[in-house]
């Protein structure tokens, strides 16, 4: 199944206001730290700034802008069109929920706006659905086509170590922390040093484990809709990864490695591997799928065949 031409309007207008939402505060926050390094130090988890200020984005949100533009790009000129648009409206929706309970009025109606527009993606590419081999209009492509062989196993093996590597930092964290430490990792308590928009860690890692099970099933199955939830999984494991990464460098982890205690080791070595797991994911899967078959035509469309004995000048 594909998408019709308006729903694939539809879906790229959507996507051009979620991504308008995102640069509305990225703007507000660039004119309060007025150093654009300053506020990629602040994504990336900086103790003396998260100290000092407090930005309305995080991390989350610069991906989120990368993955609305793909998106609207798809549903352009893709045939993953309406995969693409239903992976992005319901990651939206779990990433926004959290927002529903957090304070102050300007976050909550960013994420009641933000909830209403991805869930007009999700319904978008329902309702926009047609027939793969339904005659179209000039232009437009055919039927979504399935990844081929090789990339789909590596990135569906990616995808499904990664799954379980972060569920056993969850576990981790909920057996070593206090109660009152782990609810506010899921619910944004006030324990937490959170920009306004922020995703609480946990939730934002039950989120991507949820991602990337469902990236490594489909990937490993070959369904057609593999590669739109693979590479937004493979987008956020990178930059969760690329986040970990910086902060380790900028606190001089990686000189100091030797002399880390178990626990700070373990969470370098995850945030390495989010960066090239994440990376190899969206080269895997950025590559076309097979070559989709000839549709069927049937035997009332296809031209008259010759006669037995051809006139003469036939």
């Amino acid at each position: 199944m594909t998408v019709t031409r308006t729903a694939r309007l539809t879906g790229a207008a959507l996507c051009a206001a979620l991504a308008l939402v995102i640069v509305v505060w990225l703007l507000s926050d660039l004119a309060a730290f007025r150093s654009p390094a300053d506020l990629l130090w602040y994504w990336a988890g900086d103790r003396d700034f998260l100290l000092r200020r407090r930005a309305a984005t995080s991390l989350v949100d610069p991906l989120l802008l990368l993955a609305y533009a793909a998106t609207a790009l798809a549903a352009l000129r893709s045939s993953l069109a309406g995969p693409a648009l239903a992976a992005t409206g319901l990651t939206t929706l779990a990433l926004r929920l959290p927002g529903l309970w957090a304070s102050g009025v300007d976050a909550l109606v960013t994420t009641l706006l933000t909830l209403a527009l991805g869930a007009g993606l999700v319904v978008t590419a329902a309702a926009g659905r047609r027939d793969t081999y339904e005659p179209g209009r000039p232009g437009e492509p055919g039927g979504p086509a399935r990844p081929r062989r090789g990339p789909a196993v590596a990135a569906g093996a990616l995808c499904g170590s990664a799954a379980l590597v972060w569920t056993a930092w969850e576990v981790h964290w909920a057996t070593a922390l206090p109660v009152e430490f782990t609810v506010d990792r899921f619910t944004g308590g006030r324990s937490l040093l959170l920009p306004v928009l922020a995703v609480p860690p946990g939730w934002l890692a039950v989120v991507l484990i949820l991602l990337l099970s469902a990236a490594a099933f489909s990937a490993l199955a070959r369904a057609r809709h593999a590669r739109p939830v693979g590479l937004l999984a493979g987008l956020l494991l990178a930059g969760w990864g690329t986040g970990g990464v910086a902060t380790a460098l900028n606190a001089g982890w990686f000189a100091a490695f030797a002399r880390l205690e178990g626990d700070a080791r373990l969470s370098l070595a995850t945030s390495v591997f989010g960066v090239f797991a994440g990376a190899a994911v969206l080269v895997l899967l950025a590559r076309p799928g097979e070559p989709r078959p000839a549709p069927y035509r049937p035997v009332a469309a296809l031209p008259p065949a010759p006669p037995a004995r051809r006139p003469p000048g036939w």
